[in-house]
């Protein structure tokens, strides 16, 4: 490869151009007219926009895209994360002309994309699986089930992501008035209107597995991130590894994930998603076909770059590494910054006035955005993310308030003062937290 299409925006195009420029590999980055200015842009060798702001008409526009691909005659895509990342008829019409789609195949793509598909294969690889429907089809079909299994449960789009389309619902009048809305914003966010029911886990923890294979049948996962402090269904703080996870359940989990991989042949960089109770009973969620937003800190513990391995799996290399080469060294937590109420966690789009990451031994900054930048209404608030490493999971949250007590940045709302207090929090330093834990510090406020 000489030349990579970048199909994505701000941080993780960043990210993605600062390992091209390691490998001597030029860089082709695509923009809509409202992220013209945004850093990324001038990083890269070429840049094009795209469209017009609306993410439908710029990042979303296949065709506009593949025309800049074949202009430009790259070797291949790299979707990033989000977007058409997780768009396997976008790979199929990549392969079509002849370039490269820096991910896993478009079957793949497909069969792992729907939440329901996804489930079924993973029961036939002996992968255990949360309690749950088929997909449902209208609101009497969807209490009939809940009445089944009990509540509470939780409601989902089959093609959902990013908690858009999913609810927990607590009896047959919740789940009544919760079905048509999530429907809804399913059909106008994925295309998509197809529903499920799951059973939902009290006090669970969201645990997932970094796997990557190559194209010669090598499939190695490198161990777990975890990703239980959430809003709305959204990771804010993710940290590798887990402080919940006993010796014994890490080598279960890292298996069920290899297990999960190895049934649909995957290739290149993956993840594999469980939520797990209070026992460490571990179920599996979903496969995202993709580089996850806290790659990174599997990236800090284990000690690779994860979009070099990308790269080398599609040129068709082997992975450098054999599983019991693999073992993460020292704790790792990913923190990221969205420009919102750090109260009601409403975006708050506006022109970045001033922004200073304090140099801090072991932090490691992956951002989008300058001083002088303005977050777009149009795209995820996120402005930065917030790596911070250390020898051991109390130096790295040493370090991490270290972090806040000088960090800054005026002009619009953010999520700072969230994160300075969450690192206050007695159990939180002791690791003791799940899913609903955010909610509850909050309401304790």
């Amino acid at each position: 490869m000489k030349k990579i299409l970048i199909a994505n925006r701000g941080e993780i195009a960043e990210r993605i151009i600062r390992t091209c420029s390691k490998l001597g590999l030029e860089t082709v980055a695509v923009y809509s007219s409202a992220d013209k200015d945004l850093p990324y842009v001038k990083q890269a060798t070429v840049a094009y926009e795209i469209g017009d702001p609306p993410a439908a008409k710029s990042y979303l526009n296949q065709e506009q895209i593949l025309r800049v691909a074949s202009e430009e005659n790259v070797d291949a895509i790299h979707p990033g994360y989000g977007f058409l990342s997780e768009n396997a008829a976008f790979v199929r019409k990549i392969n079509e002309q002849g370039i490269t789609f820096i991910g896993p195949t478009a079957d793949v793509v497909e069969a792992m994309g729907d939440k329901i598909t996804a489930r079924k294969t993973m029961q036939e690889a002996g992968v255990p699986v949360v309690p749950g429907s088929g997909e449902i089809v209208d609101v009497a079909e969807a209490v009939a089930f809940a009445n089944e299994i009990n509540y509470p449960i939780m409601l989902k789009a089959a093609a959902g992501g990013g908690g858009i389309g999913m609810q927990r619902c607590e009896n047959d009048q919740e789940l009544e008035k919760a079905f048509v809305s999530s429907q809804n914003r399913a059909k106008a966010y994925f295309g998509n209107g197809a529903m499920f029911v799951e059973k939902f886990i009290d006090d669970a923890r969201h645990i997932e597995v970094q796997i990557v294979g190559d194209n010669h049948g090598n499939i190695v996962h490198l161990y777990e991130r975890d990703c239980s402090i959430q809003r709305r269904n959204q990771k804010v703080l993710e940290e590798a590894p887990s402080p919940f996870l006993s010796k014994s359940t890490r080598i279960q989990i890292g298996e069920a994930a290899l297990l999960a991989a190895k049934h649909v042949q995957y290739t290149n960089a993956g993840t594999v998603e469980f939520v797990m109770d209070k026992d460490e009973n571990f179920y599996f969620l979903e496969m995202n076909t993709r580089l996850q937003v806290e790659h990174p800190i599997t990236e800090e513990t284990i000690g690779v770059d994860l979009v070099e391995w990308q790269i080398n799996v599609a040129e068709g290399k082997v992975i450098p590494l054999k599983q019991e080469d693999i073992q993460p060294t020292g704790h790792s937590i990913e923190l990221r910054l969205y420009a919102e109420d750090p109260t009601s966690f409403m975006p708050s789009p506006g022109k970045i006035e001033t922004l200073h990451f304090p140099k801090i031994e072991g932090v490691r900054i992956d951002s989008g955005y300058e001083s002088g930048s303005t977050v777009s209404p149009f795209y995820d608030p996120m402005i930065a993310k917030i790596i911070v490493s250390g020898s051991s999971r109390e130096e790295a949250i040493k370090r991490c308030t270290d972090f806040f007590t000088s960090f800054s940045l005026t002009g619009i709302k953010h999520n700072g003062p969230l994160f300075a207090q969450l690192l206050k929090e007695e159990n939180f330093q002791q690791g003791k937290y799940s899913t609903s834990y955010l909610s509850k510090i909050l309401v304790k406020k």
